[in-house]
């Protein structure tokens, strides 16, 4: 379902939904892959906010994972 949502505005390279490893659900979001940069974007835009069986839902341009900070206690 999640490739057909994004597939009227661009071939679609991948799309997948992340579930939870140990209960095999889904964890509530995904991602899709386009080839086409111009067309991603206005899939993000008209998307975002849209509804998709009865759930809004927010479309965003996927970021890297922010490292957890190795910062040690101050001592004093």
């Amino acid at each position: 379902d999640l490739e057909g949502f994004f597939a009227e505005y661009c071939e679609v390279s991948s799309a997948r939904v992340i579930t939870d490893k140990f209960t095999g659900k889904s964890r509530g979001f995904g991602f899709v892959e386009m080839p086409n940069d111009e067309a991603a974007r206005k899939a993000i835009t008209e998307l975002d906010g849209g509804r998709v069986e009865c759930r809004e839902i927010k479309v965003a341009e996927a970021r890297p994972r922010a490292r957890p900070s190795r910062a040690h206690a101050a001592e004093g």
